[in-house]
């Protein structure tokens, strides 16, 4: 059997689809999975996944292209050229998946389920309803299984990425804090200078700290790290971003996809946490984590992507010492003192 997952966001949506692809890939021959430009890096690394087709579709990501017949044919005949026995549409619980099914319909594929709250018509075999309050991790399993699709024994169902590669000595040993301040939009950056002021406070209290970002935040992470941190600002793709993660003892990061990275490795997290979104569905996985930030703000749910409240007072009253202490309770030691040697 040859089976697709679909999931066109970003690249944190892909790495929480991740446990349910491993489900379809126990069945399934051949597991391929259609993703956005964003996604398409955390799909290559997804346990499971034989081949990724990338597609920017026209309802999907921060900035999508213009809907055209060209794109759409395009992705019809890819995969078509698959020849897919079923497919699973994954979506997060304020998007249609309709859309996408029928695109897959256009490319031949016979059976398809998906978490639908509108009349499909003959657009899907598998209409599920989505349980309410459900993690996005668990609500994309719940379809596998409605699909016939479970994960298979032995397996916890939490993220999972493939073995990073070896950092080539840019951080030294394991066991030192990561933070990241940067995120895919601007409502979940907690923000420069309070970032710097908590690199500023772990360090005083005698932690090594590594500040990550992208290529295009070189200058954020220079400002974050100061002279006291590590500066990897650029320096890591996401697999090495995996490794940088998976040796750190605690990661602060907001709701944004090296959050869900490091859940994927197995790193505790510090989660800076804008409601934009509940964190009841998109808070790390599977990993100790503390959540920071007023979930009763006023732009909780409003799924903005620049924050529509004067002040940012979601994440403004987050302190420095706040994040100190969910680190210091996350990696269970008193920041800066060994245990002492025994006496001899």
């Amino acid at each position: 059997m040859r089976a697709l997952v679909a999931r066109l966001d970003s690249f944190g949506d892909v790495l929480l689809a991740g446990p349910a692809v491993r489900a379809v890939a126990a069945r399934a021959d051949r597991t391929t999975m259609l993703c956005g430009p964003r996604g398409a890096p955390a799909a290559r690394m997804l346990p499971g996944v034989d081949e990724v087709i990338v597609w920017d579709a026209p309802w999907a990501g921060f900035d999508p292209p213009p809907a055209d017949r060209a794109g759409v044919d395009d992705v019809v005949r890819r995969v078509a050229r698959r020849a897919p026995d079923v497919a699973l549409v994954l979506t997060s619980f304020h998007q249609s998946p309709l859309p996408t099914a029928l695109v897959l319909r256009m490319a031949g594929v016979p059976r398809l389920a998906a978490d639908c709250a509108d009349h499909p018509g003959s657009l899907l075999d598998v209409r599920h309803r989505r349980a309410p309050r459900r993690h996005e991790v668990c609500a994309a399993l719940d379809l596998a299984e409605a699909a016939g699709f479970r994960l298979p024994e032995g397996d916890d169902g939490r993220l999972a990425v493939l073995e990073p590669p070896a950092p080539d000595g840019l951080v030294g040993e394991p066991g030192y804090v990561v933070v990241h301040p940067g995120a895919a939009v601007p409502a979940r950056r907690w923000g420069r200078e309070r970032c710097a002021a908590a690199v500023r406070s772990l360090v005083r209290a005698g932690y090594r700290v590594v500040v990550t970002g992208g290529p295009g935040e070189r200058e954020l992470t220079a400002a974050v790290a100061g002279g006291g941190a590590l500066d990897l600002g650029g320096l890591t793709g996401p697999a090495e971003l995996a490794r940088v993660l998976r040796d750190a003892a605690a990661v602060v990061v907001g709701n944004t996809g090296p959050a869900h990275l490091a859940a994927a490795v197995g790193t505790p997290v510090v989660s800076l946490f804008a409601p934009v979104v509940p964190a009841e569905r998109w808070a790390p996985y599977g990993v100790p984590h503390v959540v920071l930030g007023d979930e009763r703000a006023p732009c909780a749910g409003s799924r903005a992507r620049v924050c529509p409240v004067p002040g940012h007072p979601c994440l403004s009253g987050v302190l420095p010492e706040d994040v100190l202490a969910a680190v210091e309770k996350l990696t269970g030691r008193v920041p800066g003192l060994d245990p002492a040697p025994e006496a001899t």
